[in-house]
């Protein structure tokens, strides 16, 4: 069965939500896009178990997470590009296939530096199937079941989010190597996603679309990044002042540069600039971009200040970040649509205040921290920060795009929160002192993290800020029906990591 893109005619049958066909595509959807999900939590958790095994300091750790969302980050835009083209099913197909085998290669890595290619493999996996499964729900469905399966693929995505820090902890603490096993769990989950998309899921693509991918624009992003990331990363042994970090930061900066260039020039640009002639699509992308990377940097460093200082086992490490996922997962739809019907301005500088003030408390995390008088405060004051911002946030850089581009303008704002975080793993630790000899003393670790999230918390507060001289509500906020989560315009963002799940539709600009 084939269906036309989501922006044609509604002329073809389509999936019914409550038909058994229709379970069948959500299944696969939620399978799929959870294992990333998953995946990109539990490894967080099981960083000091690797450190400890594969004999390695801070840097190495650091790229066992950016080369992961280096190559995320530079392919994304240009795997949804692939999937319009090409077919989303069989892109999809593709990225779970190629998550699997670089699972496989993760789990026996034999050293860090095979590790840390496995993630780069992982990342180009993860990049692959992310948009496809959102675009593979909204050109499945009948228009009026859409939301319907979009809340039910964000809400279940969000458990698989919550559960993937346990998981996780429970796997990593049941032996010194057992961290392999947090990517060996990807595999029959992939086989099975594998085996519903090929029985279940309808192909379909964007008949629109002609002309060849913008292959080189994903090249040059991705290559800039890696050069500022590597040379953010390694500055700090090599010195800053060293050529290779010189020649790193120089060359990325270059690349990056010509990405620019070079999407003014190209005819099917990966990234149409024009979106950002939009002050308020800028400012929110901005803003977006500060909380994220202070996000990014503090939560890569918590589990290892839980487990390395505060005496935490993997799995009390992982357990301790869940009330983050269930606030976010009650609050978020009512704080989407509280901005829906005043206008996203207050929570937009309130929220990342308070964002920054559950960073600043989790200053007081020291050796054989207590949970209930050190950690929950603190948890539980982000939790409430991040579900009064990340509802508003997406929505308000989608509702400053116009609507032919409100899928590019989702996937760029994701992506702006994915390259935050990847930088601010760079650069934190560098900036906070935390060095490779640091990371090995519990005292200087733990005074390092206390700069940091003091920086994560200031930054925060520095988006509050900037909100308030540069979001402006609309004139007149959307009411009744209108302030409702629509078919033709899912409002979605992606767990803690990245923009929000399904909220209500965002106030017109």
């Amino acid at each position: 069965m084939t269906t036309a893109d989501t922006a044609s005619t509604d002329a073809e049958s389509r999936l019914v939500y409550a038909s058994a066909a229709g379970r069948w595509v959500l299944t696969a959807m939620i399978l799929g896009s959870g294992i990333a999900s998953i995946d990109a939590t539990v490894v967080g958790i099981a960083l000091p178990a690797i450190g400890r095994s594969l004999d390695t300091g801070l840097q190495v750790l650091q790229w066992v997470v950016t080369a992961y969302t280096l190559t995320l980050a530079g392919l994304l835009l240009l795997a949804g590009a692939l999937g319009d083209r090409y077919g989303r099913k069989r892109v999809f197909t593709v990225g779970v296939v190629w998550f699997a085998i670089a699972s496989v290669l993760c789990g026996i890595a034999p050293d860090a530096t095979t590790l840390v290619g496995a993630r780069a493999l992982q990342g180009i996996g993860a990049a692959l199937l992310t948009p496809g499964s959102l675009a593979i729900l909204q050109a499945s469905f009948r228009p009026e079941d859409r939301s319907k399966a979009i809340g039910a693929w964000s809400g279940l995505g969000g458990v698989a989010t919550a559960i993937g820090p346990f998981i996780g902890g429970w796997l990593v603490g049941t032996g010194a190597s057992s961290w392999r096993l947090i990517f060996a769990i990807n595999v029959p989950i992939a086989l099975a996603v594998v085996l519903l998309t090929w029985r279940h899921v309808p192909e379909s693509r964007d008949r629109t679309a002609t002309g060849r991918v913008d292959l080189a624009g994903g090249a040059l992003v991705t290559a800039g990044l890696i050069g500022v990331t590597y040379g953010l990363i390694e500055g700090q042994s090599a010195g800053w002042a060293s050529v290779q970090v010189l020649g790193a930061l120089a060359g990325g900066a270059v690349l990056l540069g010509t990405f620019a260039w070079w999407q003014t020039r190209a005819r099917q640009p990966m990234l149409p600039l024009g979106l950002f002639a939009s002050a308020q699509f800028t400012a929110t992308n901005v803003v977006t971009f500060i909380i994220y990377g202070a996000l990014g940097g503090a939560l890569f460093l918590l589990p290892i200040q839980l487990q390395q200082v505060a005496g935490y086992s993997p799995l009390q490490a992982g357990v301790s970040l869940l009330p983050i996922t269930v606030i976010m997962l009650l609050l978020s739809a009512r704080s989407g649509a509280l901005a829906a019907r005043m206008g996203p301005r207050l929570q937009m500088s309130a929220g990342p205040v308070v964002v920054g003030c559950g960073m600043a408390l989790f200053a007081r995390i020291g050796a054989g921290g207590g949970y209930l008088t050190e950690v929950l405060p603190a948890v539980l004051v982000l939790g409430l920060g991040l579900a009064t911002t990340v509802a508003p946030l997406t929505s308000t850089a989608l509702a400053a795009a116009p609507s032919r581009h409100a899928g590019m303008a989702s996937a760029v704002n994701n992506d702006v929160a994915r390259a935050a975080g990847l930088i601010a793993v760079a650069v934190l630790p560098a900036a906070a002192g935390i060095s490779s000899e640091a990371y090995l003393l519990p005292d200087r670790l733990s005074a390092g993290f206390h700069h940091a999230v003091l920086i994560c918390a200031a930054l925060c507060v520095l988006a509050g800020l900037l909100a308030v001289a540069t979001i402006r509500n609309p004139r007149v906020p959307l009411t009744g029906a209108d302030a409702t989560v629509t078919e033709e315009k899912p409002w979605l963002h992606c767990a803690v990591d990245a923009p929000p799940q399904a909220v209500a539709a965002p106030a017109r600009p």
